[in-house]
């Protein structure tokens, strides 16, 4: 029997439901192609860590409600209508700030510990790009784009766009999404390693949540250190990146996850996995 638990995101810009344990996060601006503002990014930053957090959580789904996924940043709000506040502020405070906000963001989202999924019902853009790129899968409908887009209003990126990019297409894709700012079809998307799969318009969200949902009943414990091991491969030498994923299966055969599974293997059903 399917469950599902609304969760109170502070505002109507940010939609949030657990359904069978998977935590669908919506941005909810499709006037505005769910571009960031001042109250749905606040409440995006919560959610990730409130998810990233929760127990019942077992994978995260992001997604945007109508025919965009985010646009980015609010680009008539680079213009007479800056935040006050912001154009008084200093430069190393205008920096700091972008840091904190960065980091409770795109580099929250990399550092949860449970599979992330971005389902691109359409246009990915700019710092709405880094927030799909920031996930661990990419899903796109057919009539989806991205693009960097920073280059076409005078600015060179934020929210870790270059570190994800090279990491995901390459140095060389990479310069070349982020020197032309070009849109990118969805199945050039897929061929280039920019997303994992392309689906049908009609059949995204129901593809997605699919697939985060057997992630979401997998065993909890060694997904999140095959997480760990796939971040070091980045960071690691080998001998090192082999030293540690040694420990963690380690300690991974002494859970009751690996002896349940072990168990329906032998017995030929699906197994039950409790997270510990």
């Amino acid at each position: 029997m399917t469950t599902e638990t609304k969760i109170d995101t502070g505002t109507d810009e940010l939609l949030c439901v657990i359904r069978d344990r998977v935590a669908i996060i919506t941005l909810n601006r499709p006037e505005a192609r769910n571009a960031f503002s001042d109250t749905l990014t606040p409440a995006l930053r919560t959610m990730i860590k409130t998810c990233g957090e929760n127990p019942d959580v077992g994978a995260l789904l992001l997604t945007g409600a109508g025919p965009a996924f985010c646009a980015g940043g609010n680009v008539k709000g680079m213009g007479a209508h800056r935040d006050k506040k912001r154009l008084e502020m200093s430069y190393e405070d205008k920096v700091a700030d972008l840091q904190e906000r960065q980091r409770l963001l795109t580099g929250a989202l990399v550092s949860v510990r449970k599979p992330t999924i971005a389902a691109l019902p359409g246009p990915a853009v700019g710092a709405g790009l880094a927030l799909a790129l920031a996930c661990d899968i990419r899903i796109a409908a057919q009539s989806a784009f991205v693009a960097t887009g920073y280059v076409r209003v005078g600015l060179s990126g934020d929210y870790g766009i270059a570190w994800l990019l090279t990491r995901l297409v390459g140095t060389s894709r990479a310069r070349e999404l982020m020197f032309t700012g070009d849109k990118v079809e969805a199945a050039r998307c897929e061929t280039i390693g920019l997303v994992n799969r392309v689906v049908p318009d009609d059949r995204l969200q129901a593809e997605a949540f699919a697939l985060a949902k057997s992630m979401a009943e997998g065993p909890t414990l060694a997904l999140r250190y095959i997480k760990d091991n796939l971040d070091e491969a980045l960071q690691f030498d080998f001998a090192t990146a082999r030293d540690h994923e040694a420990e963690r299966l380690t300690r991974l055969t002494t859970t009751a996850d690996h002896k349940e599974a072990v168990q329906a293997f032998i017995e030929k059903r699906k197994p039950v996995f409790r997270g510990n």
